[in-house]
C-alpha cells in the first residue's frame, strides 16, 4: 500500500475518531507534550530570543524525532502504517472538542443565561468574558471556530498529507507551543519569539486553504472571496486574517472590532464590514461549516498525497 492510501484512510479513521469520541479526558497525548515543553521552559527560560529558539527547536524537534522513529517502527507493514496514521490524526485534531465548546456557549445563550456562557467562554479562546455581553460573546465564539478550524484541524491534515506522521504531531506541537510560549506576555515577548514566528510559518498553508474551503462550501462563495481580498491583509495576524474575513464573508456576519485580552484592550478591523452582526444563530452555522471544511481539507490532503506520488513515478 502506497503513502498516499496509508494517509487518506489513516487520515480518515483519525478524523472519524474525532468525530465520534472527541478528545479524551485524560491522557491526551497534546497535554503530555506541554507539560514536556513546560519542562524545558523551567530550565532554558532567559528573556532572551535565542534561548527561546532552543526550547523552540527542542520541542518540535523531539516532537518530529518521535513520530518519525514511530513511522519507521511500522512501515513494512500497511496495516500497522494506516493505524498509526489514524491514531496521530485522532490525537493531534480537535474539530469535536472546538464544536462542542462552541454549542456550549451557544446553548447558553439561547436560554438567556449570559453568565453561563461568559464561565464557558474560555475553554473555547483567550477574551476577558466579562467585556463581552451577549452579542460579543457569540462573535467571539465564531472568530474562534473560524481561527481553530485552522489551527486544531486543516494545517495539520496539511502537514499531514506532506510528512505523514511526522508532519501530524509536528504542526500540533508547533501550534501548542505557540499557545504556551508565543504571546506578548512580559515573560514570553522574547523568549516566545521562534514559537510564534514558526507558527506563523508553519500556519500559512493551512490557513490559505481553511479560506478556499470555507469560500467553496459556505452559503456566499462570492462574499468570502470579496471579504478576503477586501479585508485579510488588516488583521494583525497573517494567518487568522484570511480564515476569518472568508468566514465572515461566507457566513455574512460582520466580524472584528474592539477586543480585550488579559485586560488588554486591541481595536482589531472590522473584517466583511457590509455583513450584519453576529447572531447566536450564527454560532451553529459556523460549526457545521468549520466540518464542512475539514472533510474537505482532507479530501484534498489525500488528493495531493496521489498527485505527488504519481510525479514520483
Amino acid at each position: 500500500m502506497g503513502a498516499d492510501r496509508v494517509f487518506a484512510y489513516g487520515a480518515a479513521a483519525g478524523l472519524l475518531g474525532d468525530l465520534l469520541f472527541g478528545d479524551p479526558r485524560r491522557g491526551h497525548p497534546v497535554a503530555a507534550f506541554g507539560r514536556a515543553a513546560a519542562a524545558v521552559e523551567r530550565v532554558l527560560w532567559q528573556d532572551d530570543r535565542g534561548r527561546g529558539a532552543v526550547h523552540t527547536a527542542v520541542c518540535v524537534g523531539g516532537a518530529v524525532a518521535l513520530g518519525g522513529l514511530a513511522a519507521r517502527a511500522v512501515r513494512r507493514s500497511p496495516t500497522a502504517s494506516v493505524a498509526l496514521t489514524g491514531v496521530a490524526t485522532w490525537a493531534v485534531v480537535g474539530g469535536t472538542s472546538l464544536a462542542r465548546e462552541a454549542r456550549a456557549v451557544g446553548r447558553a445563550l439561547e436560554s438567556g443565561d449570559v453568565e453561563a456562557a461568559r464561565e464557558r467562554l474560555p475553554h473555547l479562546c483567550g477574551r476577558d468574558p466579562q467585556a463581552l455581553d451577549a452579542d460579543g460573546i457569540a462573535r467571539a465564539v465564531v472568530e474562534s471556530v473560524a481561527e481553530n478550524t485552522s489551527d486544531a484541524v486543516v494545517g495539520a491534515l496539511v502537514w499531514g498529507a506532506v510528512a505523514g506522521v511526522p508532519g501530524l504531531v509536528g504542526f500540533r506541537a508547533v501550534n501548542t507551543l505557540d499557545a504556551m510560549v508565543g504571546h506578548k506576555s512580559p515573560r514570553h515577548r522574547r523568549y516566545g519569539w521562534a514559537s510564534a514566528r514558526l507558527d506563523d510559518v508553519a500556519g500559512w498553508p493551512g490557513a490559505r486553504l481553511t479560506a478556499v474551503l470555507a469560500a467553496l462550501s459556505g452559503p456566499d462563495p462570492r462574499g468570502a472571496v470579496r471579504a478576503w481580498r477586501a479585508d485579510a491583509a488588516r488583521h494583525p495576524s497573517p494567518n487568522a486574517g484570511p480564515v476569518e474575513a472568508s468566514f465572515a464573508g461566507a457566513l455574512g456576519v460582520r466580524l472584528g472590532g474592539t477586543l480585550s485580552y488579559g485586560g488588554r484592550i486591541e481595536h482589531r478591523p472590522v473584517l466583511n464590514s457590509g455583513g450584519r452582526p453576529v447572531a447566536v444563530a450564527d454560532i451553529e452555522r459556523a460549526v457545521r461549516l468549520s466540518r464542512r471544511v475539514g472533510w474537505l481539507a482532507l479530501a484534498a490532503g489525500a488528493a495531493a498525497r496521489r498527485v505527488l506520488k504519481g510525479r514520483a513515478t
